[in-house]
C-alpha cells in the first residue's frame, strides 16, 4: 500500500511512475522542446534518437542556462546536442532500486523503460511520484541524499 513503511519492497517502477512520457526528438530544436514542456506543463523531457530510443534528458533549466543565458537562439539548437549521461530504470525494478538509482546519481527524474517490450520508454518517475507512493521516511531519506551537499 502506498505511503506505508514496507511499500518500497512491494512496489515496482511501473507502479510509481507517471505514464505516457513523450520524447522530444534529438533533431528537434530547443524552442520546440520548450513549447512541448509548456504545453504539457512539465519541466523536463526525454530526448529520443532516430530509433525512438532514449538518449538523454533535457530540462527547462538546461535550455535557459546552457542556451539562452549564452545568447544562443533556441530555435537554432537541436535538443540532441544537450544530451548527456542518462540513467533509467526497468519498469519491473522494485521501489528500492528506484530510490537507490535516484540517490546514487542524485537525480530528481528517472525515465522508466520496459525492457521486455523492446526497450520502450513508458514513463518517468519524479519526486512527486515518490511522495505519492512511498512512506514519509523513504521520501525524507531520498531528499537528504539527493539534496545534501556533495
Amino acid at each position: 500500500m502506498p505511503g506505508t513503511p514496507g511499500a518500497a519492497g512491494q512496489l515496482r517502477a511501473q507502479d510509481i511512475m507517471t505514464g505516457g512520457a513523450h520524447c522530444v526528438g534529438a533533431h528537434e530544436t530547443l524552442h520546440a522542446a520548450a513549447r512541448m514542456m509548456r504545453d504539457m506543463d512539465v519541466g523536463c523531457l526525454p530526448i529520443c534518437g532516430d530509433n525512438n530510443r532514449l538518449i538523454g534528458m533535457i530540462t527547462d533549466r538546461d535550455i535557459v542556462v546552457r542556451c539562452c543565458a549564452d545568447g544562443i537562439d533556441p530555435a537554432e539548437v537541436q535538443a540532441g546536442t544537450l544530451d548527456g549521461p542518462v540513467h533509467w530504470i526497468d519498469s519491473a525494478a522494485d521501489a528500492r532500486e528506484v530510490l537507490d538509482t535516484m540517490e546514487q546519481h542524485r537525480i530528481k527524474r528517472l525515465p522508466v523503460i520496459d525492457v521486455r517490450a523492446g526497450h520502450r520508454l513508458v514513463g518517468i518517475i519524479t519526486e512527486a511520484d515518490l511522495a505519492k507512493n512511498l512512506s514519509d521516511a523513504q521520501v525524507a531519506e531520498f531528499a537528504g541524499r539527493v539534496y545534501a551537499d556533495a
